[in-house]
């Protein structure tokens, strides 16, 4: 049995001190997409979801209205509210927006960014079959001491314990009541359920769903998303072509002014070189295999081209780009006073990180001698979100 209708509430307000960054906890980068990002991400992919609603500061409402209609067309209702003052105050002003028909609400905090699509089915399965609240939890395997001050009074019972984690689940009517009959605020929804009477029950929870809340936390989460991750290399090579009404392509920007390249698509060597090596790491062959020259859709296509088809070939295999690093090999054009240009519209065509770098060839070969341009990339692909 599977529910039928499940809204997600992601909690992004928070300031996150503890994390020491200049921004709500939720925006801090985590390998290229934000906490907040990560956690879509996932949320998303969740059985029967119809809404998700995404509690933020006010502050941040613009930014986070622009991701909102980035992922329209989801076939998702997707609500953006300002936060409260605490957690319990954002869920009630998600709440307050909640589409009629759900009667399944997850709500979850996005600072647990690798929390799996797996544990946010196991999760609203077990709110639909047994119509109880429900919440994913670890056992606790450190002895567990009580203290006062400098001195240990007592050892707690560890078997009696568990580590709480989101997303956490109840039927829509029973979380509503309960938020509507508070008069305390409550740590998480769990605890403000069963002070409303109801019934809580546990399934088990994930090592990856971890809370990011310090510093140290980022870099495991950061170890976390490495696992299973693949790189890949590709190069790419055109010479120059005599057309001089042609404008030279690099990187998915023209530049006036240099000899374009030859090729059956813009020659665009460094988007070239990208391709081959995001198809490498995900073992899906290279680009002639999948774009070559007996595709004629492909005559003269950009480089952008290339590399979104190559992202759709990646999603349909369940990959996406980790990073990218790209070096161009040549004597012009000299990349340095539009690196940082090159490196935000590649980043933002694949959705990750691209560094891009030139060299020479000291007057070496066909590149040396103005005859053409190379480049050479290498990438790291990982899995589509991140399944336990």
């Amino acid at each position: 049995m599977t529910p039928r209708a499940v809204a997600v509430v992601l909690l992004a307000a928070g300031r996150g001190e503890r994390l020491k960054a200049d921004q709500p906890k939720a925006f801090v980068d985590l390998a290229g997409k934000s906490l907040l990002e990560h956690s879509i991400f996932n949320a998303l992919a969740t059985k029967n979801l119809r809404q998700l609603i995404i509690a933020v500061p006010e502050s941040y409402l613009s930014e986070i209205l622009e991701l909102e209609n980035q992922l329209d067309g989801r076939g998702v209702d997707i609500r953006v509210v300002v936060g409260g003052q605490t957690r319990q105050a954002s869920v009630s002003e998600a709440l307050a927006v909640l589409a009629g028909g759900i009667d399944t609400v997850l709500v979850h905090d996005s600072a647990r960014a690798l929390t799996s699509t797996e544990l946010f089915n196991r999760v609203s399965d077990a709110v639909f079959e047994n119509q109880i609240g429900v919440i994913p939890a670890l056992a606790v395997v450190d002895t567990i001491k009580k203290y006062r001050g400098d001195l240990v009074e007592d050892t707690i019972d560890r078997a009696e314990l568990i580590r709480a984690q989101t997303p956490q689940g109840f039927p829509t009517d029973l979380l509503v009541k309960a938020h509507v009959a508070a008069t305390s605020d409550y740590t998480d929804d769990a605890a403000l359920v069963q002070a409303f009477g109801g019934t809580i029950m546990m399934v088990q929870g994930e090592e990856q769903a971890m809370k990011i809340t310090t510093p140290a936390d980022l870099e495991t989460a950061q170890g976390y998303l490495l696992i299973g991750a693949k790189t890949g290399i590709g190069s790419d090579a055109h010479r120059f072509s005599q057309d001089e009404a042609k404008v030279l392509q690099l990187g998915c920007l023209s530049w006036p002014g240099h000899r374009a390249l030859e090729g059956h698509s813009d020659g665009d060597v460094i988007a070239h070189a990208m391709v081959d090596a995001l198809l490498s790491a995900a073992g899906l062959g290279d680009i002639g295999s999948n774009f070559g020259v007996d595709r004629p859709e492909y005559e003269g296509a950009s480089g952008e081209v290339f590399l979104n088809a190559t992202l759709e070939l990646l999603a349909k295999n369940h990959l996406e780009p980790g990073n990218v690093s790209v070096q161009l090999i040549g004597n012009q054009p000299k990349l340095s006073p539009r690196r940082l240009e090159l490196e935000s519209k590649l980043g933002s065509i694949i959705g990750a990180p691209v560094s891009v770098s030139a060299t020479t060839t000291d007057g070496l070969g066909f590149m040396g001698s103005d005859q053409g341009l190379a480049a050479v990339a290498t990438s790291l692909v990982r899995k589509v979100g991140f399944s336990s």
